[in-house]
């Protein structure tokens, strides 16, 4: 019997398996425990320690033959704490919730139409599970798709009380967020109007203007 024995402390095997269950990563058993301390028989030192730290802000437990430390049930309430992860979307769920926040109620298809590309199936879920978008209804046309609108937590977590409250095409335009679609407007509209001129203005397999018709006539009526 040590010192610490003598003046009714805990024994060395009690500190050791305290110790070895302190800093596991995971909960022991029993045998884990004696395993580690060489074979001791740890019985009686789990069942002291579980006695000594039972009204104490830590306990001892014993869960599924596994021991381990916890913090006692009724101080739950003084550790918990809230953080607010943020959440990472991708491009497509980016242009998918913002297509459903200027457009809704609006149907898979009509959100495909507007970005132009097909959206995978999962975009939607990752939204509708972040809460920002939900299903509200099917619209009633052949087929009646499925079709998507905000929710209250959309709102919330952009800090809009409605949806008029969204920014605008001038303030987006201010913000510069509507820069490359302007200048890939501008370049199709470009292209759509070249195409009109040249309709409207035939040339022939050359490239040179078509003959007047008037000047054609002079010319055979010389020639006569």
């Amino acid at each position: 019997m040590n010192d610490a024995e003598a003046d009714g402390g805990p024994g060395d095997l009690e500190r050791a398996v305290e110790a070895t269950l302190f800093a596991a990563t995971e909960p022991m058993s029993a045998a884990a425990i004696s395993a580690h301390l060489g074979g001791a028989n740890v019985a009686e030192a789990l069942a002291a320690l579980g006695a000594h730290y039972a009204g104490r802000g830590v306990h001892l437990v014993e869960r599924g033959q596994r021991w381990h430390f916890q913090t006692a049930p009724d101080l739950a309430h003084l550790l918990r704490r809230e953080r607010e992860e943020p959440r990472r979307l991708s491009r497509a769920a980016t242009e998918c919730l913002a297509i459903v926040a200027y457009h809704e109620p609006v149907s898979r298809a009509e959100i495909e139409a507007i970005r132009g590309v097909q959206t995978a199936r999962g975009t939607l879920d990752v939204l509708m599970e972040a809460g920002w978008v939900r299903v509200a209804g099917r619209r009633e046309v052949p087929g009646r798709p499925v079709i998507y609108a905000t929710t209250p937590e959309f709102l919330s977590h952009f800090g809009l009380a409605s949806r008029r409250d969204l920014p605008g095409i001038d303030e987006l335009r201010a913000a510069g967020l509507l820069d490359p679609v302007e200048d890939a407007l501008e370049a199709v509209m470009a292209g759509v109007g070249a195409t009109a001129l040249e309709a409207a203005s035939p040339t022939d397999p050359l490239g040179e203007a078509p003959m007047n018709s008037g000047h054609g006539v002079a010319e055979a009526e010389e020639n006569a």
